[in-house]
């Protein structure tokens, strides 16, 4: 019996989803460039034949994981900018950082070495161009936070703000198992988040 147009769609998606979460897997594990096609194909236990019906290249698969890093970026701050006060979306954003961090702290590593990729690999230059334009137009949300909450300025707060939440990403994914990641989140919450108390 042919499948249902539901059926198709749902191998489509759970297929999709299998690609994509093996290419993360080993581009976190050896890199993009020590990745090949042929790599994922294997690890997914797919046929490469099949991976390029989803992908036409590695690139493309780059391309949609960088979709996706940008999806999760705008998941926690447009839940941030519904939250009601600037101290409660300054929160927000923390939490958010940091569980993300705390759930996949190779992830976040893979997209910080994507950033520092060489600039003249027309690939990857255009990837991690995305994410960064991505990041400054958030930076301006963020920054719009902190003016609300009346700091001298706020873009430098926000800059400020901005660097610590990285610092502690990267101490938390380089030495997740000995990191008092609770510890340095409540100095964070008591630095930035009792702006209003000042």
């Amino acid at each position: 019996m042919p499948r249902t147009p539901a059926e198709n769609d749902r191998i489509r998606h759970e297929m999709t989803e299998r690609i994509l979460s093996t290419s993360l897997s080993l581009f976190c594990e050896k890199g993009y460039y020590a990745t090949s096609i042929e790599d994922i194909a294997k690890q997914a236990q797919i046929s490469k034949g099949l991976l390029y019906h989803y992908f036409k290249s590695k690139a493309e698969v780059l391309a949609a994981l960088v979709d996706r890093r940008i999806e999760d970026v705008l998941v926690v701050m447009n839940a941030a900018k519904r939250k009601p006060t600037p101290v409660a979306q300054i929160r927000h954003i923390v939490e958010g950082a940091l569980a993300d961090v705390q759930r996949q702290p190779e992830v976040f590593r893979f997209y910080l070495n994507l950033f520092s990729q060489p600039k003249f690999d027309p690939i990857v230059a255009k990837y991690s161009q995305k994410l960064m334009d991505e990041q400054a137009r958030q930076f301006e949300v963020q920054t719009q936070m902190f003016e609300k909450l009346g700091v001298e300025n706020p873009t430098e707060r926000s800059l400020y703000f901005s660097s610590t939440l990285q610092g502690i990403m990267l101490m938390y994914s380089t030495y997740s198992k000995t990191f008092p990641l609770n510890a340095v989140k409540a100095q964070v919450f008591s630095e930035f988040c009792d702006e209003m108390n000042r």
